[in-house]
Order: structure tokens, then C-alpha cells, then sequence
């Protein structure tokens, strides 16, 4: 909630904090080549499915297929039983912990992800997401310490510096906030999100002209973007462009109808009769 000047009413900004991560779950592992038997030895007759005894490797690929079928719970089960007969697999514990994660438990995210880079300390989607399930948990400090890890491992990615500036913002270190995310600008001049995020930190410094281009530059990027139609709303109204200020809080609440958005819809609907009692309009 960010408040504007003392007379006008107090509108809220709107936040896309820990929606821009993308986490993506490895791919099936290899399956064990089949050896053929030497001459004159028995085969064996193949068991029926019933009785045969799944191993880690199944356990693994049918948790992918739950993950992928947005069955999170089953596939928590199925990657911890592939645990149980393989303990020092990274990518189950990765993948769990991607599960978990969806689930909501960010705590249990943050264990299995550990554990992942405990078995293989370069696992830079484990550091990644283990610092998104920090800032879900409002553990700042924590996530900037696993995006900082990411930095050094590839200086250029943007998703961990653009989230290492969602930290920093939530920290209110808003110059460190305005470096990561000027540095995602000057790798791909077509990252929504950093203009976006910018503008909202902009907005805290009372930076207003400056949240108002970056919110029109992401709006150039991506003409639907409701959250950033909202937000240029609420940012010229406090710049006193109050028909423009409507205008785009009227397509803001558009776009989050279309979406199903239904308190956000609200959230602009509400600014929009505050907007309008407060100008006489």
C-alpha cells in the first residue's frame, strides 16, 4: 500500500512481487541401458506389473508426469519414495522441492533445495528457486544470498538479478533495488518485468514521472499487461492527470475481468469511484 500526497485519498499500488520466477523442473533422467545376455544363459521370465517392484529411476519419471499434471502432493510422494532408494539424487530433491513449492510450503522447498546443492554445489535453478522460496518467506537477506551465488555463476541472468531487486525493494534499499534492475535493462531492453519493478520502486522514492515512463515502456512491451495500466492509473492521478488517470484504471479493470482477476478488478473499480468523488467528476 503506498500512500499519495496528504490531500488526496490513499490508492494502492499493485504488485507482481514473486509471480516473475519461473520454476522449471528438470527433465527424465537417462534410462539404464539394457545389457543383453551372454549366450546360453537363462533369461529370466519378466515378472507381472503387478508384482515388480518400481525402481528409483520409475519412481523419479512418474513424479515428473505428476509435476507436469499439476498433481503436486503425488508427486511429493513419488519423488520421496524415489529418496528412499536413491538419497543422493539432486534432482529428486530439486523437484520435490519445486513441488512443495507449489504447494505453498516453503520451508520444506527451501530443505529439499538445499539438499539439492549440497549434492551438486553448481545447481544455479536450485540457488534460483531456493532464493524464490525465500522471498515467498519473506526471508530477504536468505534470498539475496542464493541470488548473489547465481550472480557469480553467470553474471548475466536475469532472473536472479532481477529477483535479488525484488529483495532489495522489499528491504527498502531502493538504490540497490534500481542497480539489479538497470542491469537486467541493460542485458535485454525487452524485460517487461524490470521496467515494471522499476517503476515500482520509483513510485517509493516518489519518483513519479520516472514510474510513469517505466510503466509506459512495459506497456509498450506488452499492451496487455494489466498490473502495469493499474499502476500508471494510480501514478498520474498522484501527477494530477486525473482523466488519463481513469482512463487507464478503466482499462486496467478490463483486463483483470478478461483474466478472472476478481480483486483486482474490484481494486481497480474502488480507485476509480475515489478517483472520481475526489475531482467531482
Amino acid at each position: 500500500m503506498s500512500q499519495t500526497e496528504q490531500k488526496l485519498p490513499i490508492l494502492g499500488l499493485t504488485t507482481l512481487m514473486f509471480t516473475i520466477l519461473s520454476i522449471v523442473h528438470t527433465q527424465l533422467p537417462a534410462m539404464a541401458e539394457e545389457v543383453a545376455p551372454e549366450p546360453n544363459e537363462e533369461v529370466a521370465p519378466e515378472p507381472n506389473q503387478e508384482q515388480e517392484q518400481l525402481s528409483a529411476v520409475d519412481l523419479y519419471n512418474r513424479g515428473v508426469d505428476k509435476l507436469e499434471a499439476g498433481d503436486y502432493g503425488g508427486a511429493v510422494a513419488d519423488f520421496s519414495d524415489s529418496l528412499k532408494l536413491d538419497p543422493n539424487d539432486a534432482d529428486s530433491h530439486y523437484n520435490r522441492g519445486y513441488a512443495y513449492q507449489n504447494l505453498g510450503n516453503q520451508r520444506a522447498a527451501v530443505y529439499d533445495y538445499t539438499e539439492a546443492i549440497k549434492i551438486k554445489p553448481d545447481y544455479q535453478q536450485a540457488y534460483i528457486n531456493r532464493g524464490a522460496a525465500y522471498l515467498a518467506w519473506s526471508k530477504y537477506k536468505e534470498a539475496i544470498a542464493d541470488f548473489d551465488e547465481v550472480i557469480k555463476l553467470s553474471p548475466k541472468n536475469e532472473a536472479a538479478l532481477l529477483s535479488r531487486g525484488n529483495a532489495h525493494h522489499q528491504l527498502e534499499d531502493y538504490e540497490a533495488a534500481l542497480g539489479d534492475y538497470e542491469e537486467v535493462i541493460s542485458h535485454n531492453a525487452k524485460n517487461v518485468m524490470a521496467y515494471y519493478q522499476r517503476g515500482l520502486t520509483y513510485n517509493q522514492l516518489q519518483q513519479n514521472e520516472e514510474a510513469l515512463a517505466d510503466y509506459s515502456e512495459a506497456l509498450q512491451i506488452q499492451p496487455t499487461f494489466a498490473e502495469a495500466f493499474h499502476n500508471r492509473g494510480i501514478t498520474r492521478f498522484k501527477l494530477e492527470n486525473i482523466e488519463e488517470a481513469i482512463t487507464d484504471l478503466e482499462k486496467a479493470a478490463e483486463l483483470y475481468q478478461q483474466e478472472g482477476k476478481t480483486e483486482s478488478y474490484q481494486s481497480a473499480m474502488d480507485a476509480i469511484k475515489q478517483i472520481k468523488e475526489f475531482s467531482g467528476s
